[in-house]
């Protein structure tokens, strides 16, 4: 089988998993050929976004040749550990089968930190925002996918409001976000 996606912004993670993340740089082994778009990604799990990791390093295997080393760097006792996983999560894999090796290094924990603020940049949270539906009125809507295009707030309020003092609004809309991310527990407290 020679399953080709194409990975953009958010990789999930399942909970069972999430203690991967504690060592800073971990990897997971997927069914079929992965082709990152980007080199930074949002890990989700159990619905939160947990944390933001950037992807190191991307191998391609067939199934026959996955090792015992592959399947303890990825957090299982053997090969045929890894595979019978595989298979649960999957279905059917056979030895010609590929997979793709991600390994990421995390670079952010995504939670509220002491001072209250989350591990997001304002174009994080608009795009989290946008992708997870928040509510929020049609001109809030073109605010932040004008900040994702534009990629910076500066930018954003030049574009939309002639002047760099519309960054105040932004900021607003930016915080409204955040709020209702965190109420519909996209973003969550360690």
């Amino acid at each position: 089988m020679r399953r080709i996606v194409y990975l953009g912004r958010h990789l999930m993670l399942k909970s069972k998993y999430l203690d991967k993340l504690d060592n800073g740089r971990f990897t997971t082994i997927r069914l079929g050929i992965i082709r990152p778009k980007y080199r930074e990604v949002f890990i989700h799990s159990g619905g939160m976004v947990v944390a933001r990791a950037r992807i190191v390093n991307v191998l391609y295997k067939r199934v026959s040749e996955l090792t015992d080393e592959d399947a303890v760097i990825d957090g299982f006792i053997s090969r045929d550990s890894l595979i019978d996983e595989l298979r649960k999560i999957y279905g059917d894999v056979s030895s010609n089968d590929w997979v793709t090796i991600l390994m990421l290094e995390v670079t952010d924990r995504i939670g509220r930190r002491d001072d209250g603020s989350v591990g997001l940049g304002p174009i994080d949270i608009a795009r989290l925002a946008l992708r997870y539906n928040v509510p929020m009125s049609e001109e809030e809507r073109k605010i932040l996918q004008e900040l994702i295009n534009e990629g910076s707030i500066r930018k954003a309020a030049i574009k939309l409001f002639g002047s760099f003092r519309g960054r105040v609004v932004i900021r607003r809309v930016i915080r409204r976000a955040l709020k209702h991310l965190i109420s519909m527990g996209v973003i969550t407290d360690y």
